[in-house]
């Protein structure tokens, strides 16, 4: 039972991490129609910059209780990376797919570089960050409660991006941007302002993910194209740009990677393969998504 206990709470804390990446791609591709293999490099841009701004923190002093706001925060600014991005990406907004693939799949590449540049090709961890806010015992298993903190968070991210999708003024003008571009604009919406806002938040959801997840993993280069893998998955799974879809997905894949692990490490990712597999062939517009024409 306890191990039992031990693999779902492993599976949705991983679940959780992996949703904020998914949720940023599916906004992205939602509003502006973009599929961005780039959302690897931001998830392992905020695990490095986390990592960076623990260190910082503990430099000057920070109990070690404040590890938890200091890596949103770092994931927060560290997005801020997206309205650069989102600059470059506008030159192929109404250009093929095709382009848009190479573009954010050269990013990545790009990326890549930069980080083994700035921190180098060994993987970098946060020593005793996971476990400064002590465990937490469930179903007679012991679990760091950083772990629960950090789906706890997830959940109030997920919940609060859908109510200002739903409740607001500009919630309601990205969905109509969304919906119709050519529309919105006539009627004076300014859609490179929303582009610009959406793909920065979608950023923002990436680097959140990536500085939560380094405290229970090694920032490494490698993460970037491992997480693409994993992301993808859970898209296909769940429907392509629908939030309903992302929570469904990920928490299949999160679960379903904690199982293999448990059970035949060696079949992790395959695993997730024939997951996807099977989702192509019963239903390819995934869980939550709409059959295109």
């Amino acid at each position: 039972m306890s191990t039992f206990v031990d693999m779902i709470l492993g599976g949705v804390f991983h679940a959780a991490v992996l949703f904020l990446v998914a949720a940023g791609l599916q906004l992205v591709f939602g509003v502006q129609k973009i599929v961005n293999l780039a959302c690897g490099s931001f998830y392992a841009l905020g695990a490095y910059f986390g990592i960076t701004a623990v260190a910082a923190a503990t430099a000057l002093g920070l109990p070690g209780y404040a590890v938890l706001p200091v890596l949103l925060l770092a994931g927060l600014l560290i997005g801020l990376v997206g309205l650069l991005v989102e600059r470059l990406l506008r030159t192929v907004y109404r250009r093929d797919e095709s382009h848009q693939l190479l573009l954010t799949f050269g990013l990545l590449l790009v990326f890549q570089d930069v980080m083994r540049f700035l921190w180098g090709a060994t993987p970098l961890t946060l020593d005793n960050a996971y476990l400064a806010y002590g465990t937490a015992e469930i179903a007679g298993v012991r679990v760091p409660t950083y772990n629960l903190l950090v789906i706890a968070a997830s959940i109030a991210i997920a919940v609060g991006l859908g109510l200002f999708l739903q409740r607001t003024r500009t919630g309601r003008i990205i969905r109509a941007t969304a919906e119709n571009r050519e529309m919105s604009e006539g009627l004076g919406v300014n859609s490179n302002r929303v582009f610009a806002a959406v793909f920065t938040v979608g950023c923002m959801l990436g680097t959140v993910g990536g500085a939560l997840v380094v405290p229970a993993s090694a920032a490494s280069l490698e993460m970037s194209v491992e997480l693409v893998v994993e992301a993808f998955a859970v898209v296909v799974i769940g429907g392509l740009g629908s939030m309903r879809g992302a929570i469904a997905g990920a928490l299949i894949v999160g679960l379903i990677r904690a199982v293999a692990i448990m059970v035949l490490p060696e079949a992790e990712i395959l695993s997730i393969y024939l997951v996807v597999i099977a989702a192509l062939i019963l239903r390819p517009a995934g869980l939550f998504g709409r059959a295109m024409a």
